[in-house]
């Protein structure tokens, strides 16, 4: 598939370049508040279990960091399609060798699975597994070259979405789920934006089906630490308001509005950016704090189990859990 070029598709949507930023570099943008539509919670449900979204995070945490061509990596990779495929999914997996801006060539696994397969009208979450090769933001220069364990910034996404397949195996539903654990997602460097990123751009270049197009994407990153605000991110804003409206405006109707903040953020080079570029309307949840941006523990030897919060993910997850619900009527 022939990829737009970011500057590209920024003049196209009418904004200046310099509002971009990756998971690698932060530039802020006027935070403006925006209007919330009401949503009725009567229906609200709450299977979702944080203490098992914790678990998954620990678990990942555990094989050590997924960093690829590492064991660790292969490891955790098994038991996540393993995982997948005890809830009943379809489970495909996307293999090949990429090359990183560094000219360093790593095994790419991306683990994509279907709940419910026949289901014609089908969401997309998605999150990256794999870690940051090196803590190159810890404030102690002697780890900077180290992994990380990637407890908050890759493993809570996938954590999350992994109980949300738990939950929903467990019901008769009609909500088509599509699942991607993307890989290869943190291996990128701050002044090169097309460095990030690298399995999400492959699975879209490379469908998993000649026709497939789900009817929205959810991108989930960085949805575990403590005091986490998410507020919409821009690319999002852009690509799909009506998806980022309902998914606020059900969190503000279960009591979580101090965590989905309701204000415009910012503009992150993430994962959910390839599949925009792709045609896929796609919307990031990610934590970014107004006026000190990523968590502090990002891309440092600090995201570790220390910073994850049940609270969070229970939050994260029973909004999505809620928002599925309504997706499948």
């Amino acid at each position: 598939m022939k990829r737009i070029s970011l500057i590209k598709m920024l003049a196209l949507a009418g904004v200046s370049v310099t509002l971009f930023f990756s998971c690698g570099a932060v530039k802020d943008k006027t935070s403006d508040t925006i209007s919330l539509q009401s949503a009725a919670n009567e229906n609200a449900k709450s299977v979702f279990s944080p203490d098992s979204a914790y678990h998954y995070v620990e678990t990942q945490v555990n094989f050590g960091p997924r960093v690829p061509g590492t064991d660790a990596h292969r490891l955790c990779g098994d038991w996540l399609a393993g995982k997948l495929k005890s809830f009943g999914a379809d489970v495909t997996e996307q293999k090949s060798t990429l090359t990183t801006f560094d000219g360093t060539r790593i095994p790419m696994r991306n683990i994509f699975a279907r709940v419910n397969p026949n289901a014609e009208k089908r969401i997309l979450l998605l999150a990256h597994w794999d870690c940051r090769p090196w803590a190159d933001h810890d404030r102690d220069p002697a780890k900077r070259k180290n992994p990380v364990d990637g407890a908050n910034d890759g493993a809570s996404g996938t954590a999350v979405i992994l109980e949300l397949a738990r939950v929903f195996s467990q019901e008769s539903n009609e909500a088509g789920i599509d699942i991607l654990f993307c890989d290869a997602e943190d291996w990128g460097e701050e002044s090169n934006d097309d460095s990030w990123a690298l399995g999400a751009r492959y699975f879209v270049e490379n469908p998993i089906s000649e026709d497939y197009m789900p009817s929205a994407a959810i991108l989930l990153d960085m949805v575990g630490a403590k005091d986490a605000t998410f507020m919409r991110e821009y690319f999002s804003q852009l690509s799909n308001p009506a998806l980022a409206d309902k998914i606020w405006a059900i969190a503000n109707s279960l009591g979580y509005g101090d965590f989905f903040v309701n204000k415009m953020g910012s503009a992150i080079n993430d994962d959910h950016v390839e599949l925009i570029k792709g045609g896929i309307p796609a919307i990031d949840i990610i934590d970014y704090r107004d006026g000190s941006g990523f968590y502090e523990g990002w891309h440092t030897s600090s995201d570790n189990m220390d910073a994850i919060s049940k609270e969070t993910l229970g939050a994260v997850g029973n909004v999505l859990e809620n928002y599925i619900l309504t997706f499948r009527n």
